[in-house]
Parts: structure tokens; C-alpha cells; sequence
């Protein structure tokens, strides 16, 4: 279904039919096992992390970790973890990344993962990017989110030239 053919149906809805409709299409996306929770901009990148590895020659192979594993999203056949944080357009920003240290710790934090993978969605949930960078390169571009008490990265100049492009 084209663009314009989407939007006139949608239009066509009411306010509560356009609820309905999104609560049907979260089922959905459950019954399909394309999400696990009801954080659709995080399962989204999940699975595109998932299924883009898989695709790529050389690429380990990823399966989604248990769920409730903190600051672990997918794991590698060779038992390597990966976190992977998912951004909207224009958000430049990543969701938190708890039990890492604190800001001004002097001793380097437990490793909770092997990788990090930031995914870049448009508004229609399409990949535009995918990013990956390791443990220490984490440690390094790392920023203390204060309200949070947690670490988060923000996409800039520095964390793209640092990064491995994975997509886009």
C-alpha cells in the first residue's frame, strides 16, 4: 500500500478507531514474535540489528538475549553481548546504560558487554544507520546523564569517525 492510500485510510478513521487500530497492531507484532514488550522503537532496532548480522557475510550470527538481562539485548553464538540502543530522527541522544560506574569513579566499571549497536530509524521505523563500537571505545565516548544517574552516548562527530558503520 502506497503512502497516499495509507494516509486517506487513516484519515478515514476516528480518534478511537486509530487506537483500536494501533492496539491491533501491537498484537500483531507479538503474535508475529516481532516484538516482546510494548517498547516499539527498542524492539524495532532489536530486530533490525538481529536480522541486518545475520545478512552481512563474516557477521556473527545474533539471537535476542532473555528477557530482563540489564544493559543486553542480543548474544552471539560465541556467547559475546551486545547492547543495542535504538534513535528516532532527529534524536541524537541514546537511552541510558545503568551499572556501569559512576561519573568520577576511579576504577574501571565490571564489562557488561562486548558491544554496543546504535540504530537510527526514520519515522516510519526504516533503518537509516547502524553503528558499533566495543567496550572500551563505550568507556571512551561514554556521557553521565545526570537526572538519570546513568551513562547514555550521543551521536556526534567524534562517535561516528570512532565507530564501525554497520548500515547506511
Amino acid at each position: 500500500m502506497k503512502t497516499d492510500e495509507r494516509r486517506k485510510l487513516i484519515d478515514s478513521l476516528t480518534d478511537d478507531e486509530v487506537w483500536i487500530f494501533y492496539a491491533s497492531c501491537e498484537k500483531e507484532l507479538k503474535h508475529r514474535n516481532l516484538v516482546r514488550t510494548r517498547n516499539i522503537v527498542g524492539e524495532r532496532g532489536e530486530f533490525l540489528v538481529i536480522k541486518t548480522y545475520s545478512e552481512i557475510p563474516g557477521s556473527p550470527n545474533l539471537q535476542a538475549a532473555p528477557e530482563g538481562t540489564q544493559n543486553v539485548d542480543a548474544l552471539s553464538r560465541k556467547g559475546e553481548r551486545y547492547s543495542i540502543k535504538t534513535l528516532s530522527e532527529p534524536g541524537k541522544l541514546t537511552g541510558v546504560f545503568y551499572g556501569c560506574g559512576n561519573v568520577g569513579d576511579s576504577v574501571v566499571p565490571e564489562k557488561k558487554f562486548e558491544y554496543v549497536v546504535v540504530v537510527i530509524i526514520d519515522s516510519d521505523f526504516n533503518l537509516k544507520k547502524m553503528y558499533e563500537i566495543n567496550w572500551e571505545q563505550f568507556l571512551k565516548l561514554r556521557r553521565w546523564h545526570t537526572t538519570m544517574r546513568a551513562w547514555n552516548l550521543s551521536i556526534t562527530k567524534n562517535f561516528v569517525n570512532e565507530a564501525r558503520l554497520i548500515y547506511g
